[in-house]
């Protein structure tokens, strides 16, 4: 059996505790390869190395850091599948969907390249006399990411893309599920021309999670996951005097209005909810059609629709639209929640629970769902269900619809589909949700925007990728400058206003 490594100074590091976790083949069910879990002592070693590292790189000229950062998107497009291939393997993902994964994390590598001009400062002369001012943006130092599962490519390189074109140095504590992938990223960084110990891949559980959280030297955190992991990492990272931006759970809401094309909302719907598994944090998991007549009209293109959807693993082809879930855990909290709708009255018009796919019986497979006339009580209404269930909330008006979206915990994203440009701008203007779609079903900014949601949601004051990752991986300092031929009277004793 493989046994995968951490990526330390330059190298494949074998872990030191004594402590590993198993990487799971999600198709067959198979354990595939083996991983360390990092102990403190090593979180630690790693993150010495790095600081020893880190004031040569922020000194490094930032055209000269952003070629490194192009030379990565040559490598990640030269070796495409093969990156590609080994998400699948321990994601489930199709191929094509692994390589959206990498194509959406190239694409933010890409906007750093423009690292010189984000970091240009502000200058100001004559602000008195004699007197100029300017400000510069400066590398926080060390910094860490702590990623999921569910994008093992994607959120990694959203975290050490902008961090590392800085200036910083980066420690990436990615998902223990699906590790291979961010430790093939780091071996392409250092091919691009990334000094050793600048990007430190650390695996690991709890243990790693927390050394990062109460290392005196890491000064920020990125954080992407559940909800409740979110809040302990936001609370615990800025109660020691960290900056932190922690991502939570979603529960993204799509509002179909009588004068939407049916045909493109239902098709919409499929793909939003079912691609990837539902394992999104932007997913559409609740479909509120507008009157009955528009919910009739909905399940009955819906259903055709989900009872044609090919389930299978990401070997049988391209044509395969979603895989496994991630574990068997997973598989079961779904199935479970699945049951809950049934028990507390949803309506189940499409049953996936005893999919089975022949050859494939301890794959970790989860057959399309799909509820009708769920209410805010139920539980998979309420709750995140990261799986391949979408539930159909029937809303009497566009109030009411509008209320569903911005009365629920989660405000990742939402979308709605209509014909009307009042109603779209209304929506638009009037909901408290981060990511908002006008006929776009998964409304996930292109990396020059920046990507977050609001309420829970989203923890901190600075979202992720775009203009504002940048801002949030600098500090800003502010120069006030006179030359001592500027200076033609004695010392002053009182605070005096610029003329």
């Amino acid at each position: 059996m493989q046994e995968l490594t951490h990526w330390i100074n330059g190298k494949h590091v074998k872990g030191t505790s004594g402590r590993f976790a198993d990487v799971f083949n999600p198709a067959t069910g198979e354990v595939q390869a083996k991983v360390p879990l990092a102990s403190k002592a090593e979180l630690d070693a790693a993150v010495a190395a790095a600081a020893a590292q880190q004031p040569k790189w922020a000194a490094t000229n930032p055209q000269r850091r952003a070629r490194v950062m192009m030379e990565f998107v040559r490598l990640l497009n030269r070796d495409m599948d093969k990156l590609a291939e080994a998400l699948s393997r321990e994601h489930g993902k199709t191929i094509p969907d692994a390589k959206g994964d990498v194509q959406r994390g190239l694409e933010v590598i890409e906007f750093c390249i423009g690292a010189p001009h984000l970091l240009k400062g502000e200058f100001t002369d004559s602000a008195g006399p004699g007197i100029d001012m300017y400000s510069m943006r400066q590398a926080l130092g060390v910094v860490a990411g702590i990623t999921p599962f569910n994008f093992p490519a994607m959120i990694p390189m959203w975290k050490m893309g902008p961090a590392l074109a800085c200036g910083n140095a980066f420690i990436l504590k990615p998902s223990e599920r699906d590790p291979s992938v961010p430790l093939m990223l780091a071996e392409l960084m250092q091919e691009a021309g990334l000094p050793d110990g600048i990007l430190q891949v650390v695996n690991g559980d709890k243990e790693s999670v927390d050394a990062i959280l109460d290392n005196p030297v890491i000064q920020a955190i990125g954080f992407v996951g559940s909800t409740p992991i979110a809040e302990y990492i936001y609370g615990r990272g800025c109660s020691n005097g960290k900056r932190v931006q922690c991502f939570g759970g979603a529960k993204n809401h799509m509002i179909i209005m009588p004068d939407a094309d049916m045909d493109q909302a239902a098709d919409a719907l499929v793909g939003a909810g079912y691609g990837a598994a539902g394992e999104r944090c932007m997913a559409i998991s609740v479909a509120v059609p507008v009157g009955d007549k528009t919910a009739d009209a909905l399940i009955e293109r819906l259903v055709p629709r989900i009872e044609k959807l090919k389930v299978g693993p990401y070997t049988a082809g391209n044509d395969v639209d979603y895989g496994p879930l991630v574990t068997g855990a997973a598989m079961t909290r779904v199935k479970g929640l699945i049951s809950s709708g049934v028990e507390q009255g949803a309506d189940l018009v499409v049953d996936g629970r005893d999919f089975k796919l022949q050859g494939y019986e301890s794959g970790f497979f989860v057959g399309p769902t799909l509820f009708d006339r769920v209410t805010r009580d139920m539980d998979i209404y309420k709750q995140e269900i990261f799986g391949p269930v979408l539930s159909t909330v029937r809303a009497k008006s566009y109030e009411e619809a509008l209320s569903y979206a911005m009365d629920h915990e989660y405000g990742n994203g939402t979308a709605i589909f209509t014909r009307d440009g009042d109603t779209a701008r209304d929506f638009a203007n009037r909901i408290n949700i981060g990511m908002i779609g006008i006929n776009v079903p998964i409304p996930v900014p292109l990396a020059y925007h920046t990507f977050g949601g609001w309420k829970k949601s989203g923890f901190g004051d600075l979202n992720q990728h775009g203009p504002d990752s940048f801002r949030f991986y600098t500090r800003t300092k502010t120069i006030t400058s006179r030359w001592p031929s500027g200076i033609k009277e004695g010392g002053e004793f009182n605070f005096k206003a610029m003329d």
